[in-house]
């Protein structure tokens, strides 16, 4: 079992009020979680309702949406066989129904979670948009998707006036993009691209431990050398190039919304020393990080 003090993990579980289900869905819990190899699972325990146990059956009261992005593993339920679920995998909870699902101790996963009820969903169920047996899609790693369930917990930690039809919105537009995918197979359209996908995801996620890059693709299962001829085929730029940028774009976001010195900043980051890092940024923004920090303050 992995130390306690590793847990990457952020939750929210929510009140929902009738006004708020008036408005045809509402959101009662999001979050994401990184699961180590070897992590006991789930990494905490959950409020009552929701608990869970590897291999025991749960029964939910709502529909919840699970997002896999990285490793596999495996899920069951009453209308749906036991199915191995693999980076890329939706599952879909239905509620009274009873389900099981881990991830594998060799991989872990990261997993996306969001759960919901209300007549909008109901209304899909009924006109066969989603059945109960067809309830696992292949949607691919798609940024634009993690992106919005972080969207979500972001909207959610905040808790502002409105927030629930706004995150509900969003939950609709995650069904939405499901059901397109699953419809045309958009998925299926290349083998290339979902890897490239993939790997900028594990990038945009992983960005802390700074992984090698050759390291993430032998992990996705193609050559270091075909996957940055491909991705900067695709992409425009070579993935050395992209996970610079996504740094870039952290950085900004440090300095303006947090207190974190230049020189943690710069460590998080994994740039060698503040001078390489301060160089790096005014290369890129025209200002150092502490001149971009003032301005954001300026703005305020």
């Amino acid at each position: 079992m992995t130390d306690n003090t590793t847990k990457v993990e952020r939750f929210r579980y929510l009140q929902t009020t009738p006004r708020d289900k008036s408005w045809g869905l509402a959101v009662t819990t999001v979050g994401f979680q990184h699961v180590h190899p070897g992590d006991d699972y789930p990494l905490s325990v959950h409020p009552a309702g929701y608990c869970f146990q590897e291999n025991k059956r749960r029964v939910l009261n709502e529909y919840q949406l699970y997002y896999i992005t990285r490793g596999a593993g495996y899920f069951e339920s009453a209308s749906c066989s036991r199915t191995r679920i693999e980076a890329g995998m939706m599952f879909m909870l239905f509620p009274g129904e009873w389900h099981t699902f881990a991830p594998d101790p060799e991989t872990g996963w990261d997993d996306h979670w969001i759960g919901f009820n209300g007549n909008f969903m109901d209304d899909k169920i009924r006109a066969g948009f989603f059945t109960f047996k067809n309830c696992v899609f292949r949607v691919g790693v798609d940024e634009r998707i993690i992106n919005t369930y972080h969207e979500i917990i972001d909207i959610a930690a905040d808790e502002k006036k409105g927030y629930q039809q706004l995150i509900s919105s969003l939950a609709i537009s995650i069904i939405g993009r499901i059901h397109y995918e699953d419809t045309n197979h958009t998925y299926g359209d290349s083998y290339i691209t979902r890897i490239i996908n993939q790997a900028k995801a594990v990038m945009k996620e992983d960005m802390a431990s700074n992984r090698p890059l050759e390291e993430i693709s032998h992990s996705l299962g193609i050559s270091y050398s075909m996957f940055r001829r491909e991705f900067k085929k695709r992409c425009g730029i070579s993935p050395g190039q992209y996970r610079l940028e996504l740094k870039l774009a952290k950085a900004k976001e440090l300095l303006n919304n947090t207190n974190m010195s230049i020189a943690d900043i710069s460590a998080k980051l994994h740039f060698e020393c503040i001078g390489q890092f301060s160089t790096f940024f005014k290369k890129k923004t025209g200002v150092s990080p502490l001149e971009f920090r003032k301005q954001g303050i300026k703005k305020d």
